[in-house]
């Protein structure tokens, strides 16, 4: 087994470029590590699901592949291995690179992967099924071309047959480009008595943010809290994890839209998938630094000068319990540089995640291979560089000026931040192994 192992990833691509067609072996990749984006309504300018939609662009999919620029993964899988990479293997890339070089040739055609995913993109999902619920705004919000960004927030009431155990959780949208970044929460409101419905719909919180008074009663408990950010792919949980959606309650809905040049739309929500198997242990979610616990410890203090590159750094100790780490999601703007996030354990360090050269429009919630777990009293670490200079072509202002940071999270501000997605350590969690795409 070891030798055909050898033979699939140093095999030249001349020796199987005759044998390779588009639906046998090509579609798989593209579906699996490209059109999570390229798809209507994703991130990318265009789509790749169709035999059509790829061969056409042959040329450029191999420019892009082969300087490993797309598929885009940042983190360095070398300091911790995620289950989740988008990265093409080796010897995928020598697949798609001989078949794009013999010509593509389509070979038999088989449409069943294609409309399966075509139904998966109709139902605004990328998980293996079409979603048990959707919680959607109820209008698609209007985008003015005028280049101002646009904080709303949408109340979007549920009331359920029963409460339903969640296996998976993922943010969908008809059109993700506009969008800068987007948070839920979801709040359990049991008594019949506070009315889900006669309040306001959604909230502008750039003009209006004094209407979220009238929200108030429906705050007074979260059941979970969520989001996405540009790149990210779904939030899945191993068999006997997750946590239980209420009965009746309300998800708010927090949606940063970025600056427009021309008037676009976006209709907005969130995919729940249930399960019907019990949750033997409930999945949590903390945020750190920026926006969470330990602003205010971050030291230097995040204020990025003008023609400056600094680094930020931030200790802060598990005062909590032992905790097994599923996901980790980094967090900066269009100024960061570099994130890299360690945990100390006694004398071991444990890596989080690094992601050396970041990029704000490529991010993800990373999902372990191995889940880390930190005990209580273990010092999590986050250092972060960021390039206010010239040279950052990210970098929005020209020429560079003064940035700081605030717990609004806007575009034109900066930060640091790390959510951990973890369940409560049990014995035995050093041994879990969780493989492959969810």
């Amino acid at each position: 087994m070891k030798y055909i192992v050898w033979l699939v990833v140093f095999m030249p691509a001349w020796a199987f470029a005759q044998k390779l067609s588009f639906y046998q072996d090509i579609q798989p990749i593209v579906h699996a590590k490209c059109a999570t984006c390229h798809r209507p309504g994703g991130g990318a300018p265009f789509s790749l699901i169709t035999y059509e939609d790829v061969s056409k662009r042959s040329a450029f999919i191999k420019k892009v592949t082969t300087s490993r620029y797309m598929p885009p993964w940042r983190a360095d899988d070398h300091y911790v291995a995620f289950s989740n990479s988008r990265k093409l293997a080796d010897a995928e890339l020598a697949m798609l690179t001989a078949w794009i070089d013999a010509g593509a040739p389509k070979g038999k055609e088989n449409l069943k992967a294609e409309q399966a995913l075509l139904k998966k993109v109709e139902a605004g999902t990328a998980y293996g099924r079409t979603p048990d619920l959707t919680l959607r705004t109820k209008y698609a919000y209007k985008v003015k071309g005028d280049r101002q960004e646009r904080f709303m927030v949408f109340k979007i009431p549920f009331e359920l047959a029963e409460a339903a155990n969640i296996e998976a959780v993922e943010f969908t949208s008809s059109n993700k480009r506009v969008i800068h970044h987007v948070n839920f929460a979801i709040h359990p409101v049991d008594n019949p008595a506070v009315d889900l419905y006669k309040t306001v719909d959604s909230i502008n919180l750039t003009s209006n943010r004094y209407a979220y008074e009238q929200w108030l009663p429906y705050k007074k408990e979260m059941t979970y809290y969520g989001g996405w950010i540009p790149g990210a792919s779904l939030e899945v949980y191993p068999s006997d994890m997750g946590w239980t959606m209420p009965k009746r309650g309300v998800m708010l809905l927090t949606i940063h839209y970025s600056p427009s040049g021309k008037d676009e739309e976006s209709l907005s929500g969130v995919n729940f998938f249930f399960k019907k198997t019990p949750i033997a242990r409930k999945v949590k979610v903390i945020s750190l630094g920026s926006g969470g616990i330990g602003e205010r410890d971050i030291s230097p203090p995040l204020m990025l000068f003008p023609n400056a590159v600094q680094t930020h750094q931030l200790r802060i100790a598990n005062a909590r319990e032992n905790i097994t780490v599923l996901y980790v999601w980094p967090h900066m703007h269009y100024l960061g540089k570099s994130f890299t996030a360690y945990a100390l354990h006694d004398a071991d360090t444990i890596p989080l995640v690094k992601i050396p050269s970041w990029d704000f429009r490529w991010q993800e919630m990373y999902r372990y291979r191995k889940p880390v777990v930190l005990k209580q009293g273990d010092i999590v670490n986050i250092d972060c560089t960021y390039d206010n200079t010239a040279d950052n072509p990210l970098n929005p202002n020209n020429p560079p000026k003064f940035v700081e940071s605030s717990a609004d999270m806007r575009s034109d501000q900066e930060m640091m931040t790390m959510l951990l997605v973890y369940v409560t350590y049990q014995p035995g969690d050093e041994s879990l192994v969780y493989e492959g795409q969810p």
